[in-house]
């Protein structure tokens, strides 16, 4: 379980963060103040931050570097400071990514896995009924057989795996799978991609329980 620490001052927003979070499956710890937050910073390990930059005794342009100095820890800036200045400011500091308030849950959410991807923390290995992604060694099992799967076919796999929980638009899979695909994709292309999917791990392809469509959203994992 991946652990956070939110850095804010405002206990609504923390409350808010708070069950978001442990919806997907994080633990939350929380610190109202910069004190506060290098103490813990200083006495316990987490795997992200997500820092504003206004806090009561300080500001949370040092705590980002109190964290840089601490251990290599991943940090997303979420404050109503959307200026140039301090969006800049917070990059050149080592923050990861800054989102400005108010924030979009789903988009948060996707950008916190996709920093805790980029820095290593993911997990390797994802488990979905019987089916076994190795994203180390890159194979897929389902049971005692491995599945081959082409490039995309995989990197679809894993983007569904990544976002488990979350409703992935048609839209959202696209511009997931379009920067590693060696050839035109689009909406058509993504449908067959899909039924191809399907075909190789599902039980029953024409029901499918690992990739289920949410009829007028998207696709997401089923909960097996």
């Amino acid at each position: 379980m991946h652990k956070i620490l939110v850095v804010e001052d405002d206990a609504d927003i923390i409350k808010n963060l708070s069950l978001l979070l442990a919806d997907e499956g994080y633990s939350v710890t929380a610190a109202s103040t910069q004190r506060t937050a290098i103490e813990k910073l200083e006495n316990e390990r987490f795997d992200l931050m997500l820092l504003d930059i206004s806090l009561p005794d300080g500001n949370g342009f040092a705590v980002c570097t109190a964290s840089k100095r601490i251990g290599a820890l991943p940090v997303i800036f979420l404050t109503a400071m959307g200026d140039e200045i301090s969006t800049v400011t917070g990059l050149d500091l080592g923050a990861d990514d800054y989102i400005t308030k108010p924030f979009r849950p789903l988009e948060l959410l996707s950008r916190i896995k996709s920093v805790l991807r980029r820095n290593g923390k993911t997990e390797s290995i994802f488990k979905i009924g019987d089916l076994k992604i190795d994203s180390v060694r890159g194979t897929v099992n389902k049971g005692s057989v491995e599945i081959f799967l082409s490039a995309l076919e995989y990197r679809l796999l894993l983007v569904f795996a990544v976002n488990r929980g979350i409703v992935m638009s048609r839209e959202k899979l696209l511009h997931e799978i379009w920067d590693i695909a060696g050839e035109f994709v689009n909406d058509n292309t993504l449908t067959v991609y899909i039924k191809r999917l399907r075909e190789k791990i599902e039980d029953d392809p024409q029901n499918p329980e690992i990739i289920k469509t949410v009829r007028g959203l998207g696709y997401k994992l089923g909960e097996l």
